[in-house]
C-alpha cells in the first residue's frame, strides 16, 4: 500500500497482491501533487471521488496523475494541486483474470425418487470458474462498502443458491439417478447457465461449472455395485471367454496353464457334442425290425453316454451304461 505524510508524493499501486482477492479499494487521506498511479498485468484501476466513478483505467504501466490520470477524470478535469492540497479520492484495483474455484455440496442434497419417500440423498463436487465482467454493477452492489471482495465471497454466494439448481438440472427430464456421471456435462452446463443470471447481477460472470464427482449414501453405494456384479455374473460364459483369452495373451507358466485348461474344456465340450450327435445319427438309422429287450424297448447303436458302438449289448463294453 501507498503511505505518505506531508508533502510527500504517493505511489497509488496494489502491492499486497493476492490471487484470491477480486478488488481491493486503496483508500487514504490525500493523493498529493508528483504522485504515480501504477497498474500491473491482470489488473484495472478506478478512480472514485465522494462515492463517484471517475475514470476507468485498464492499460498497465507507470502513470503520472496530475498529466497522465486526471485530464481523463469527468469532474476533475481542471483539478489544480496545490502546494498544501491534494485529490482525497479513492482508487479500486480490480483483478481481471478468471478465477476457478473449487465447489461442493455443504449437506446432502435429497432427489425425489420414486419409492423413496424422503428422496435420495447425494452429495456433489466440482469447479466453477468466474470473472469480473460489469466493473459498475461491481461496484454499486458489493465494492461500495467493502475495502476488498475474495473469491471466497463468490464461493458463498454460489453456494448458498446451489442446492436448488441441483435438483433443478438433476430432476430435469428424467436423469437416471444411478449413473449421473453419465449426465454431469449437461447437467453442469444447466447450472452455469442459471449461477451466471444470478451472477451478474453482482458484476460477475460464471464461466464455466463441472460436476467432478457424485457420492451417494453408503448403502446405496453397496447396492450399486451388487447390482454391477450381478449383472456381470449374469453373462459368466462371456466374462469366463474374456479371462481365459487374457490368460492367454499374458503368455508364461499361467499364460501356458490356461491353454492347456481351455484346450481340456474345449475337447470335452467336442466329446460330449461328438456323442450326442453320434447317438441321434444311430437312432435314425435303426431298422424297421428294431432288436428288442426285456423291456421290449429299442436298443441304441451307439452308448448315449460316450458313444461307443453297442452291438446290441445290453450295458455300454466301454462305460458300463444300461442301454
Amino acid at each position: 500500500m501507498g503511505l505518505f505524510g506531508g508533502q510527500m508524493a504517493n505511489v497509488v499501486e496494489w502491492q499486497e497482491y493476492r490471487d484470491d482477492i477480486i478488488f481491493w479499494k486503496w483508500k487514504n487521506d490525500e493523493i498529493k501533487k508528483g504522485s504515480r498511479l501504477v497498474i500491473r498485468p491482470g489488473q484495472d484501476a478506478i478512480f472514485m471521488y465522494n462515492g463517484k466513478v471517475e475514470g476507468v483505467f485498464r492499460d498497465e504501466g507507470s502513470f503520472d496523475i496530475e498529466s497522465d490520470i486526471i485530464p481523463f477524470l469527468s469532474t476533475l478535469k481542471g483539478f489544480k494541486f496545490g502546494f498544501n492540497s491534494g485529490i482525497r479520492a479513492e482508487v479500486l484495483f480490480i483483478n481481471t483474470k478468471e478465477f476457478t474455484v473449487k465447489w461442493g455440496t455443504k449437506n446432502a442434497v435429497n432427489l425425489p425418487a420414486p419409492g423413496l419417500p424422503g428422496g435420495l440423498p447425494l452429495r456433489a463436487f466440482g469447479t466453477f470458474a468466474c470473472r469480473v465482467f460489469d466493473h459498475m454493477a461491481l461496484i454499486d452492489r458489493v465494492a461500495g462498502v467493502r475495502e476488498r471482495y475474495t473469491v471466497d465471497d463468490v464461493k458463498e454466494r454460489v453456494l448458498a443458491g446451489l442446492d436448488p439448481l441441483l435438483m433443478k438440472w438433476i430432476s430435469r427430464e428424467g436423469k437416471d439417478l444411478f449413473n449421473l456421471q453419465a449426465n454431469a456435462s449437461e447437467i453442469g452446463r444447466g447450472i452455469c447457465t442459471d449461477l451466471d443470471m444470478e451472477m451478474r447481477r453482482l458484476g460477475i460472470a460464471v464461466t464455466g461449472f463441472s460436476i467432478q464427482s457424485v457420492s451417494y449414501p453408503e448403502e446405496v453405494q453397496k447396492m450399486i455395485t451388487k447390482a454391477a456384479s450381478q449383472s456381470m455374473v449374469g453373462d459368466l460364459g462371456r466374462y469366463q471367454q474374456m479371462a481365459m483369452t487374457d490368460a492367454m495373451a499374458g503368455g508364461g507358466a499361467g499364460g501356458r496353464m490356461a491353454v492347456d485348461m481351455a484346450g481340456m474344456q474345449m475337447g470335452m465340450m467336442m466329446g460330449r457334442q461328438m456323442a450326442d450327435q453320434m447317438s441321434r445319427t444311430g437312432s435314425m438309422e435303426q431298422p424297421a425290425g428294431p432288436e428288442t429287450g426285456m423291456s421290449g424297448g429299442r436298443k441304441p447303436n451307439f452308448c448315449p453316454n460316450c458313444g461307443t458302438k453297442a452291438n446290441g449289448a445290453n450295458f455300454c463294453p466301454n462305460c458300463g451304461q444300461k442301454l
